[in-house]
């Protein structure tokens, strides 16, 4: 496979009355929210407004209360990709993006070189988010647009049926925005179920079928992408915390990290 998504695999998402606390913190307080499969669900909200905190908890990396279940259309379970804000490494290491890429799709060893159909694969992935000419490039000279990019691309290796991502579209500039924002639909568009925060309302409304939007760990609004953004609500979600909104225009800085 080249990454690209099977048809009608993603499940509907439900959580109930999930609560989280860390030091005497409460950083999710009661949420409840059902999100239907197959759509681009964006979360937003002010910092600390328990964004982050929520994908923890559906990736199983944070201990909370109340219920999270993944409703799959089949008998089984599909994949579940993630793709975080940013990876720590050590950037000297000569690992460069096809290495990186290739350990997705074929067993160590790859410092060997990667087998046809693995090398299709990363070929076919790095293409379609903009990398191809960056295969040989160490992951150390990539600037933070690329190395974004680089974080989808393994998600989509092999390729998934819940797509979650921590604000996938920091550190892009303008032609990154597109290609990722492309990359998105086409997703959505086979099926597959895509969760992801946002801060840019700009890509909440190109891209969204739902939005929820999250203040003080708390769900304050939630439903379809335009009727939920209006100007009063996103003020008033945002004058809830510390943060502002994004204007509604992709960043135009360059992707040099």
């Amino acid at each position: 496979m080249d990454g690209s998504a099977r048809t009608g695999t993603g499940p509907e998402i439900v959580f109930e009355d999930v609560r989280l606390a860390a030091q005497g913190q409460r950083l999710l307080d009661g949420i409840t929210l059902r999100l239907a499969a197959g759509g681009l669900h964006a979360l937003i909200g002010p910092n600390g407004a328990g964004k982050t905190s929520l994908i923890r908890c559906l990736l199983g990396q944070s201990p909370h209360e109340g219920r999270i279940a993944l409703r799959w259309p089949g008998e089984h379970p599909g994949r579940v990709a993630w793709v975080p804000q940013a990876i720590d490494f050590d950037a000297h290491l000569p690992v460069t993006v096809e290495d990186f890429l290739g350990l997705m799709v074929q067993r160590p060893p790859v410092w060997s070189g990667l087998r046809r159909g693995a090398r299709g694969q990363v070929a076919a992935v790095t293409a379609r988010l903009g990398l191809a000419a960056k295969r040989r490039t160490r992951l150390g000279a990539l600037s933070g647009g690329e190395l974004r990019r680089l974080l989808i691309a393994q998600a989509l290796l092999p390729a998934p049926d819940l797509l979650i991502l921590d604000e996938p579209m920091n550190h892009l500039d303008a032609p990154g925005v597109a290609r990722v924002g492309d990359v998105l639909r086409g997703l959505r568009d086979a099926g597959v179920t895509l969760l992801a925060s946002f801060h840019d309302l700009g890509h909440v409304r190109a891209l969204a079928d739902s939005v929820t939007g999250l203040a003080g760990g708390r769900v304050v609004f939630s439903g379809e992408s335009p009727a939920m953004l209006t100007t009063g609500r996103v003020l008033a979600l945002f004058a809830s915390g510390t943060g502002s909104p994004a204007p509604e225009t992709p960043d135009a800085a360059e992707e040099a990290g």
